[in-house]
């Protein structure tokens, strides 16, 4: 007990000569986090690299339910994410925080409490994600306990920094922490925004919004979790270990100003370019181009910064393995940034949405932009922490050059496959018909790439292997400072008139006025493009001819849901020829009334579906669900034998329809008491269609559902 005391005394004690605190940085907390993202980044890597496997070797799927493409996949995002990204930002940020405010984090308790509950999140995605229970959102997956488990870690990170920054001993606030400010007010926006779900059971619930509006919501929190989880804090970090590792001045101060700002506002618009030729109104779409475009100005004014700050530093740059990994860091991020606003160009979009080619972007970003900082973070914490020098350098070098190779092998197939996919789906021959009417002769052209991606992605991680033992090997020479030391010597200057001219330096010393500002300067884009969505009837257009699903064909989608089918197909019809030629009548806005959530998806791995429904017989999507060769010779999807062996649980289906009844869909009263019997009649139905075609299988089989809303799809309106 007096031991403790003594400690507690040590952390904050002041000098009776002068006004000089003397005060510990909590050191542990921040190991904790880079520890966690370390191990998280390779298991979400390792998936990675076996989810890029699978569409070059179907058999990597194994047959199971919990291994399938789709539902890894999302496993795989949200452990590079949310794990690997989101543990290596709480280690940059809790670090720097106490460094540029001079104390110690408001409270241990909180830090803690912070530390294992992100942890418990992550263990709960990694079990429910790979069993089936998914949102379908992308990036938004998790069920609505953890969405409700992230909120209150979230609140509690919140506190714990905007705690610190009220007790601060500095006066002024550094930029980095502008851009955590900003990170956790905007994430805590889009998350409860775009997390309006009504339970169904502790594992089960249909979003609120539905088809546009849902679509709109979504790609709103997607775009911005990119840009506020993705972004503002890798560039808090950039701005505050950058000029410590190279040891000089940031560049501009002005310039990070005017950055963070221009940044912030301009980010939050620029969702709906996701949603380019779809369904959405002309003008959101509009908004969206316009916003993407001048996105480039804030975007490079950080890069900028960054790079300068180096000026006079590139010798160290050469002799420095942390620098190198921020130079290609800020490299990636500066092609990233250029290329987000040119895929925004709707000339451009046309040819590469749906395709691999944004697939390249993205890990162009998270591989070269997150992945490396993160590193160059890491190589430089450890030997600082454990009080000692980097174990090797030519092992980091050997491991930054590897790494480097890895996001060129993975990034270069993934541009070349894009543009075979974007172009041969467009291409006609000379008597005006499609030239490759079949989608599989895409998909056998670029296996090969597939292949060499998945290369890439392997070195990629060997090269994580190597920093892990260089970093391990760098903590056993040296011996861990849990609490580090600092003194703050406390000048008394006199007090200064601020003018409008010093309005930032106001902010900063208001820091709950900073967070305020920030709050309204984030929020105007989402509310300028969502509140019409939303209130003007016009928007979205209805049509007499669409009908809710039926009992069964509910069941059906929350399968296909289940399964992450959306993660390989889409379900929005562009009115291009080429689309309409190959898929049916372009979509329309009103056919997605009744779609809670919507199932638009982001990729084409493989075709779109949304005028399947009735297109072939039930026999066909039954052998082709068993196995899919037999039906589309040279196909990379899965095999779902369980679909056969799974009994369909109904037991919820009169709380699904009540839901939806909820949402505004026209069910009757009737209806939902029947939904049971409703649903066995059309079953059997579909049981007796393939048993007409030599197919025994019971009608209660979850096959059965989900043949059933196939057959649904698209069937509203007919092609004039």
């Amino acid at each position: 007990m007096e031991e403790a005391i003594l400690q507690q005394a040590q952390r904050e004690t002041v000098s009776s000569s002068a006004a000089v605190s003397r005060f510990e940085y909590d050191n542990a907390i921040v190991r904790n986090f880079m520890i966690a993202s370390i191990v998280f980044g390779v298991v979400g890597m390792l998936v990675g690299i076996l989810a890029a496997f699978q569409l070059v070797f179907p058999s990597l799927n194994f047959d199971l339910p919990y291994t399938t493409f789709g539902r890894i996949r999302p496993l795989h995002t949200n452990a590079v994410i949310f794990a690997f990204v989101g543990n290596a930002i709480f280690a940059g940020a809790y670090y720097s925080m106490q460094r540029v405010l001079r104390t110690r984090m408001y409270s241990d308790l909180l830090s803690r409490v912070h530390f294992w509950g992100w942890q418990l999140i992550i263990l709960l995605a990694a079990i429910t994600l790979p069993l089936g229970y998914t949102t379908s959102h992308e990036y938004a997956e998790l069920e609505w306990p953890i969405d409700i488990l992230i909120t209150l870690v979230w609140v509690v990170f919140g506190i714990n920094m905007m705690g610190t920054i009220i007790v601060r001993r500095e006066r002024h606030i550094y930029a980095a922490v502008w851009f955590y400010v900003a990170t956790f007010v905007t994430v805590a926006i889009l998350h409860v925004v775009n997390s309006f779900e009504l339970p169904i059971s502790w594992l089960k619930s249909y979003y609120w919004y539905a088809g546009v509006q849902d679509a709109l919501v979504q790609w709103w929190y997607g775009h911005n979790a990119v840009a506020f989880f993705l972004t503002t804090p890798y560039l808090g970090m950039m701005y505050y270990f950058l000029p410590k590792i190279a040891n000089r001045p940031l560049y501009s101060y002005k310039l990070s100003i005017l950055h963070f700002w221009t940044l912030i506002f301009i980010y939050i618009w620029a969702g709906p370019h996701h949603l380019l030729y779809s369904s959405t109104p002309d003008w959101v779409q509009s908004l969206g181009v316009v916003f993407s475009v001048m996105l480039i100005a804030p975007s490079w004014g950080g890069m900028i910064n960054g790079l300068l700050t180096l000026r006079g530093a590139w010798d160290k740059v050469r002799e420095e393995p942390a620098l190198k990994f921020m130079v290609v860091a800020l490299t990636c991020y500066g092609m990233a940034t250029f290329e987000g606003p040119m895929l925004s160009l709707k000339n451009v979009n046309a040819i590469a949405h749906f395709t691999d080619w944004v697939v390249a972007h993205a890990h162009v970003g998270g591989l070269g932009w997150n992945g490396f900082l993160t590193f160059a973070i890491f190589y430089w914490l450890v030997p600082k922490m454990w009080q000692t020098e980097l174990y090797s350098k030519r092992l980091a070098n050997a491991h930054f050059w590897i790494g480097t190779l890895g996001v060129v092998m993975y990034a270069i197939p993934m541009y070349w496959s894009g543009f075979t996919q974007g172009l041969m789906w467009k291409e006609f021959t000379a008597d005006g018909v499609l030239k490759y009417p079949n989608f599989l002769e895409t998909v056998t052209k670029i296996i090969p790439l597939y292949a060499m991606r998945g290369i890439g992605g392997t070195l990629y991680l060997i090269g994580v292997f190597i920093m892990i033992y260089n970093l391990v090997k760098t903590a056993q020479q040296g011996s861990f400072l849990a609490n580090e030391v600092s003194e703050f010597a406390k000048v008394h200057q006199p007090i200064q008139r601020l003018t409008w001219r010093d309005w930032h330096k106001v902010l900063e010393a208001h820091p709950i006025l900073f967070m305020i500002v920030s709050i309204v300067v984030v929020s105007i884009g989402g509310l300028v493009e969502m509140i019409p969505t939303f209130l003007i009837r016009s928007n979205v257009p209805t049509l007499a001819s669409v009908m809710p699903y039926t009992p069964l064909e509910l069941e059906g989608r929350d399968i296909y849901i289940r399964e992450g089918c959306n993660t390989c197909h889409s379900q929005m019809i562009r009115p291009f020829r080429s689309e309409t030629e190959r898929y049916g009548e372009y979509s329309k806005a009103g056919e997605y009334v009744y779609d809670h959530p919507f199932l638009w998806g982001s990729k084409r791995t493989g075709p779109d579906l949304m005028r399947i429904g009735k297109k072939y017989p039930d026999s066909w999507h039954y052998h082709h669900f068993v196995e899919p060769a037999s039906m589309s010779p040279g196909s990379i999807m899965p095999k779902y034998p369980w679909l056969l062996e799974n009994q369909l649980d109904i037991s919820l289906l009169d709380k699904k329809m009540m839901a939806m009844q909820t949402f505004g869909v026209p069910y009757t009263d009737q209806e939902v008491e029947k939904s049971r019997e409703i649903a066995r009649k059309q079953a059997e139905q579909i049981a007796e269609n393939l048993r007409k075609e030599g197919i025994e299988v019971e009608p209660d089989r979850e096959i059965i559902a989900l043949i059933a809303y196939m057959q649904r799809l698209g069937t509203d309106i007919q092609k004039k």
